[in-house]
């Protein structure tokens, strides 16, 4: 899998963000079926002040946030509950995800307010942004049934616990 990995806050590095997002997005497309050799990923590390510009900027909301995704293609299921289209290699043989970015002082701030370790927390956070770039979403209640269950599945194989019980 080809990550690019930018961080503009030096507190991911000391939490291992690369580690954190290469186990994330090898879960969840191993989960999914998806050969991770042929998939591409762009992450972000930021602080509350990017994050905050970026979700002003692209979403019209003036605030912090934990977790951005901007799926390469659009993959969301029709039926609420469904499944998302599985993506598809393009020419080269490579699926383009798309980009993440995520925020230390929100996600820091999440994993306090819940008595979670950070590392955890940031791990499902990825897997989240992960699978939204996979067409997944939480609007429709079935679709954030099926989301959330993949997540706590991944999670749990892992040995973490249920984020949302």
């Amino acid at each position: 899998m080809q990550i690019d990995i930018e961080i503009t806050d030096d507190r991911w590095v000391d939490l291992g963000l690369e580690d954190i997002i290469e186990t994330a997005a090898h879960a969840v497309l191993e989960r999914l079926g998806i050969d991770a050799e042929e998939c591409e990923l762009s992450v972000l590390g930021c602080d509350d002040a990017r994050i905050r510009e970026l979700n002003a900027g692209f979403r019209e909301k003036d605030k912090a946030t934990n977790v951005l995704s901007w799926p390469a293609d659009e993959r969301g299921a029709e039926g609420d509950g469904d499944m998302p289209e599985e993506p598809e290699a393009d020419v080269f043989g490579t699926i383009e995800l798309g980009d993440i970015a995520i925020s230390y002082e929100t996600c820091e701030r999440e994993a306090t307010d819940a008595g979670k370790p950070l590392r955890e927390h940031a791990m499902h956070l990825m897997i989240h942004g992960v699978l939204h770039l996979l067409g997944f979403d939480h609007i429709r209640d079935g679709d954030a049934a099926l989301m959330e269950g993949i997540e706590t599945e991944i999670l749990g194989k892992m040995g973490m616990a249920d984020p949302y019980s």
